[in-house]
């Protein structure tokens, strides 16, 4: 009968690299080349040994009923913000072979009753909610669902997935601080229906204005309700009714920020000459308006994907605390910030 050392010396390796792969001992690398070597002798010379059979891809254990429901009364697919969340939520459950059952926004009150109704007809397992929602259907999916997942609230109860809004919105007002800025607006919206100077975003550009010893002017602190002809339409009323001028605007979204820089140049100002702008979630176009903006990148797409993550965790009662994961923001500087005396940065 053959014994190792004749497959060594006919692969060309030692004895104890064909033990190795004889006994399917992978804690010192061989080559798939060498072990295939190896094995093909070894049947050839006759040596007595089972051939370790390649596993198969694991299917997921258990299969779920996935919902949504998303802060937005319509078109969240094509929402350029809540749309690559989506993606997001879509590609991780694709995965993880499953979908998502229904994606749902409450646009009325009424509304909840219809939610209720279909979490009940797809019987769902899990629930994924984007930002905040109706207090009331928020309870009851709390209380009927047996895992909820936030993407974006605040909820020390249920496991939630974010990045830091305040600290990102600090850092954009500060860097426009830093460019010798001192009047700076800030256009934006409430959460849901909370008080609009309560939201993240505006605490975090009020707190770097603060710090910088400079004044927040009301005249040029923008409640928009997240509208982008709202910020249009109140951005170029601002313009028309204040003598003062803010030389920079703040905004909380891209889109807001994309509207109120329309108001600007229809006032014959020039961007970043006149007036410098910052948004916030890096939204495709940004990158392709004229001068392009700048922007706070959001993780969207990895904000849907770690929510499914996280909730297929606590289906399979991997965890029992609420875990909170903040996935990092980064800031893109782009011409439309760069103040005139720094017109030759890119």
């Amino acid at each position: 009968m053959a014994k190792l050392k004749d497959i060594a010396e006919r692969v060309g390796v030692s004895i104890s690299t064909v033990s190795r792969v004889m006994k399917n001992d992978v804690n010192r690398s061989v080559s798939e080349e060498t072990r295939k070597k190896i094995w093909d002798t070894a049947e050839e010379l006759g040596y007595r040994s089972q051939r370790p059979v390649k596993k198969k891809k694991m299917e997921p254990k258990t299969s779920y009923a996935i919902g949504c429901v998303v802060a937005i009364p319509q078109n969240k697919y094509n929402s350029p913000y809540f749309s690559v969340i989506m993606e997001g939520i879509e590609k991780q459950l694709a995965e993880s072979g499953m979908r998502l059952e229904f994606v749902y926004s409450i646009e009325n009150d009424g509304d909840t009753v219809q939610l209720q109704s279909l979490v009940k007809e797809h019987r769902i397992d899990g629930m994924i909610v984007v930002e905040r929602i109706d207090p009331e259907a928020y309870r009851w999916l709390k209380a009927n669902v047996r895992s909820v997942v936030g993407v974006d609230i605040t909820d020390p109860d249920i496991p939630v997935v974010g990045y830091d809004r305040e600290a990102a919105a600090r850092e954009a007002t500060n860097h426009l601080i830093a460019q010798g800025h001192h009047l700076i607006a800030y256009v934006g919206g409430a959460e849901y229906k909370n008080d609009f100077r309560a939201e993240k975003r505006f605490l975090g550009y009020q707190r770097a204005m603060n710090e910088a010893g400079l004044p927040i002017d009301d005249d040029w602190v923008i409640d928009v309700k997240w509208d982008v002809s709202l910020s249009y339409e109140l951005t170029r009323k601002a313009f028309a009714n204040n003598e003062s001028r803010p030389t920079a605007i703040f905004a909380a979204s891209d889109m807001m920020a994309i509207a109120a820089m329309r108001a600007a140049t229809e006032q014959g100002l020039r961007v970043p000459e006149d007036i410098a702008f910052f948004g916030v979630d890096n939204i495709e176009i940004s990158e392709f308006t004229s001068p392009p903006l700048s922007t706070i990148h959001v993780p969207k797409l990895e904000m849907g994907m770690f929510a499914v993550k996280q909730l297929l965790d606590y289906l399979d009662h991997q965890h029992e605390v609420a875990v909170k994961v903040i996935i990092p923001y980064r800031c893109i500087f782009r011409q439309s910030s760069n103040s005139k005396r720094e017109s030759d940065l890119v």
